[in-house]
């Protein structure tokens, strides 16, 4: 088995070398029906068929942190693990690498996938609230954390009934996180997320539509795209400073990194941090700010 470290993924990142699928099989036996030789003849997946990703997904949930219960509804997102992972590792850099469910994070829009909790209760150990709009992903990220004892004490899912707000209606009098975390939809509407598809499938060579990871109109575009979702987000964490340590969010495309620190320079933040994440060719980063410095943040 070839353990070269892929480029771009965190150090402590439990995918940072090439899948081992023999292994990934005997541990989750549906994924063994999706694995075939690529062209080069190394054991592979057809990466573009959602049921194929989907099985690996359940694979390397199972056989990294034990989650041994894990599925989507058909048409809902299917995240990379990898990529998905590193961001919890970068936040816990952030706090210093400390665990156990005293740190506690809140996801803006978990999806019916509820990864970032997953990962992070079983990697870390911390408390979760996952917020989502979408009904139907709520009630299933809930049947996930329910069908998995080893972190469901440590994850709760929490319906967020407004179109536009991030923290209203979630974050509860005198609760405080450690940390929030957000993937934003990338897109400002429908057409835009379909061209966005077609463009990385014509990338890969591919002629067929559709798109392999999935995703609903809420996890994939909204109004002002990612720039303004970030802006959004910002402005309203403003109300809630003193109940947040680190804010956070996915920003995919570099361009907007100006307009939003110059929001974030316009709310007073005390404190902005950007950090670069890669997998492969696809490069992202982490926003991170805060408006109270340690030193002199109120008690809990």
């Amino acid at each position: 088995m070839d353990k070269v470290r892929k480029a771009g993924l965190h150090p402590r990142n439990r995918f940072n070398t090439r899948y081992d699928f023999p292994q990934l099989i005997a541990c989750s036996p549906a994924l063994g029906a999706f694995v075939k030789p690529n062209a080069h003849g190394d054991d592979s997946i057809d990466y573009t068929d959602p049921l194929a990703v989907k099985a690996l997904n359940a694979a390397l949930l199972k056989q990294a942190y034990g989650v041994e219960h894990w599925d989507i509804p058909r048409g809902y997102l299917c995240p990379p693990i990898p990529g998905r992972s590193d961001y919890i590792h970068h936040l816990a850099d952030l706090i210093g690498e400390r665990r156990g469910s005293a740190v506690r994070v809140l996801d803006i829009g978990t999806g019916a996938n509820c990864i970032y909790p997953l990962i992070g209760a079983s990697e870390y150990g911390w408390s979760f609230v996952g917020a989502e709009i979408d009904p139907a992903a709520w009630r299933w990220a809930k049947k996930i954390v329910a069908a998995n004892p080893g972190v469901a004490d440590l994850i709760e899912c929490r319906l967020q009934k407004s179109t536009t707000q991030c923290f209203h209606g979630i974050i509860q009098q005198g609760e405080r996180f450690d940390l929030t975390m957000c993937n934003p939809p990338f897109h400002g509407s429908a057409a835009e997320a379909a061209e966005g598809t077609q463009r990385k499938l014509r990338n890969l060579g591919v002629k067929k539509s559709g798109l392999n990871f999935g995703g609903q109109a809420n996890e994939l575009w909204c109004e002002g795209g990612e720039l303004g979702f970030i802006r959004r987000m910002i402005e309203e964490s403003a109300e809630y400073a003193a109940q947040c340590g680190w804010f956070t969010t996915l920003v995919s495309k570099s361009e907007h990194v100006g307009p939003l620190e110059k929001t974030l320079r316009k709310v007073k933040a005390a404190e902005l941090r950007i950090i670069d994440m890669a997998q492969g060719q696809k490069k992202s980063r982490v926003l991170a700010w805060r408006f109270v410095r340690p030193e002199v943040r109120h008690p809990a």
